[in-house]
């Protein structure tokens, strides 16, 4: 079984495969198959490997976490997020701080991932995983790499117990969703958001408007075809929420008649791994005031 096979696989693993998994897909990343020293200077350089390593590591091997945790809008991580060193992902930043460790992934620049490289800065490549069981094996992974696997474990075991308590009982109808970003853009099928709109009782309403991927969906085409829940949050504290912006649009005023709208945080839509449980227990509470005439 290949690391891309194991990491599809990995959440009808058994425990035990699962974090063979995860070691061997973390060895691979690492760039070779022999055991590394536990890194002791830590950099990640994007904000969802930031959530993910606060919860497994120790605080003193953060050598930094990426900018975007630094900023209210894009920081999955909120205040304490804030209180970690940051980097703006320049390599003449990274290599300053003398890392064992650097957690890259697609969106790094490549004239940086390019410089760590030549300069033998031993660098972990992580994709955006698109399903809660890609995610799952990625957190691992990354507890694996640092040399925590028993807080990866833990971490996982966490987030499966939010998405059990947040599942609709069986039977149950799921309620027509569209989650509104800033700007207007809805997380399409095939996306990390809609694998968890699934689970937790709702249906993700982007294809009805022809979104193959996340982007972005017109008002009009809002106003003709309507969710039962329009869930967005301020990109922000204190700013208005885009569906605020929009429900205010007088085209509006007849498909409110049918539709709720529920405020759901921008912070909760951008990552998984331990973002993953405040967000089931959102929506789950979204729903049940949404059945109870509550929203």
């Amino acid at each position: 079984m290949t690391a891309g096979q194991a990491a599809i696989q990995g959440e009808g693993a058994p425990a035990l495969s699962r974090r063979a998994a995860a070691a061997g897909i973390a060895a691979l990343m690492a760039g070779g198959a022999a055991p590394a020293p536990r890194p002791q200077r830590i950099v990640s350089l994007t904000p969802c490997l930031d959530a993910v390593l606060v919860h497994v590591v120790e605080r003193r091997r953060i050598a930094a976490v990426s900018h975007y945790t630094h900023e209210p809008a894009s920081s999955s991580l909120g205040p304490i997020g804030r209180t970690f060193p940051y980097t703006y992902g320049t390599a003449e930043e990274i290599v300053a701080l003398r890392p064992d460790l650097v957690l890259s992934g697609p969106y790094v620049s490549a004239a940086t991932r390019n410089a760590l490289a030549r300069l033998g800065v031993r660098t972990a490549m992580f994709n955006a995983p698109d399903t809660i069981a890609e995610n799952l094996v990625q957190v691992e992974a990354v507890a694996a790499i640092v040399g925590r696997p028993d807080l990866g474990a833990a971490l996982v075991g966490r987030i499966r117990e939010a998405l059990a308590r947040a599942a609709p009982a069986p039977g149950e109808r799921p309620l027509t969703a569209l989650v509104y970003q800033a700007g207007g853009f809805a997380a399409a099928k095939g996306a990390l958001m809609d694998d968890l709109l699934t689970r937790t009782g709702f249906e993700n309403i982007a294809p009805r408007y022809g979104l193959r991927r996340t982007g972005y969906v017109p008002l009009e085409r809002l106003v003709a075809d309507p969710p039962q829940v329009l869930l967005a949050g301020a990109g922000r504290p204190g700013a208005p929420t885009w569906a605020d912006r929009v429900l205010r649009h007088p085209a509006l005023e007849r498909a409110q008649t049918h539709m709720r709208r529920a405020p759901f945080p921008q912070r909760l839509t951008n990552c998984g791994g331990p973002v993953l449980i405040e967000a089931a227990e959102t929506l789950a509470r979204i729903r049940r005031d949404v059945l109870a005439g509550r929203a």
